[in-house]
């Protein structure tokens, strides 16, 4: 959830800082888009790094 709402943010702040002055780029002409496609970025990035899922081999080998 902390790496959706990062990219959530970074997402807007690219539309707000960089954006598309005329209107033909499909995720930075739209402030609902740039967000969404930040929060999907975000959330896959963040969940590269959850311990989450992952198992370990205890089994001893002799």
């Amino acid at each position: 959830m902390v790496g959706a709402g990062i990219g959530a943010l970074g997402g807007y702040a690219y539309y707000y800082f960089v954006g598309c002055a005329s209107g033909t780029c499909a995720i930075t002409s739209s402030p609902v888009n740039s967000t969404l496609y930040g929060t999907l970025m975000g959330g896959l990035f963040m969940n590269l790094f959850s311990a989450k899922g992952k198992t370990v081999n205890k089994k001893k080998y002799e």
